[in-house]
């Protein structure tokens, strides 16, 4: 039997996204956005509100990095998204974590995070129900650590954590359950 359980945010997992930018004096801001995805090969789209001081950054820089929170690093991560950079003028300094300007924007890259995406602002989408972030993705760069013997990102050694709306956890992920674009090839033949 089903039971309802009214308006909630019913999508799991999350991504646990560390968004990060330089405000006008060069100074590095990160944020903790769940509400993120791929939105085209080359896209990643952010649903974050305008007043956050990493959005305010993306738009005076006109570019940000994405990172994959992992595990090891999940208390930082959680920190990123309680403190906010409006109120807490040395929120990055106080993480402990280390930043380096990105080789292809102008944007920190977070030394500790395993994976990260750097980008470009596109566009930004402004309705009367949300604010997006639309980003270029013109490079992603991986801690070697992470990847197979392909060159690949191996999510089992990435170790992400993802976020949990219900009952506010994060989580990992398990082992790999099936092919994607093969596991339902057998019901193509009905």
């Amino acid at each position: 039997m089903r039971k309802d359980l009214g308006s909630v945010p019913a999508v799991f997992p999350m991504p646990v996204l560390m968004v990060a930018a330089y405000d006008e004096n060069g100074v590095v801001n990160v944020m903790n956005a769940a509400w993120g995805m791929i939105s085209d090969m080359d896209k990643i789209c952010l649903f974050i509100d305008e007043d956050h001081k990493t959005t305010k950054n993306i738009h005076l820089t006109k570019a940000f990095t994405v990172a994959i929170a992992d595990e090891a690093h999940m208390a930082e991560a959680d920190f990123f998204g309680i403190a906010t950079g409006n109120k807490m003028a040395d929120k990055f300094q106080k993480s402990g974590l280390t930043a380096t300007k990105s080789t292809f924007v102008n944007a920190p890259v977070i030394e500790e995070f395993p994976l990260t995406m750097e980008c470009e602002l596109d566009e930004t989408v402004t309705t009367e129900t949300f604010h997006a972030i639309v980003g270029k993705i013109v490079n992603v760069t991986a801690h070697e650590e992470v990847l197979d013997e392909k060159g690949k990102v191996e999510p089992k050694k990435l170790n992400a954590i993802l976020f949990d709306q219900f009952r506010s956890g994060y989580y990992t992920i398990g082992e790999k359950v099936g092919k994607a674009w093969n596991a339902g090839k057998d019901l193509m033949k009905k």
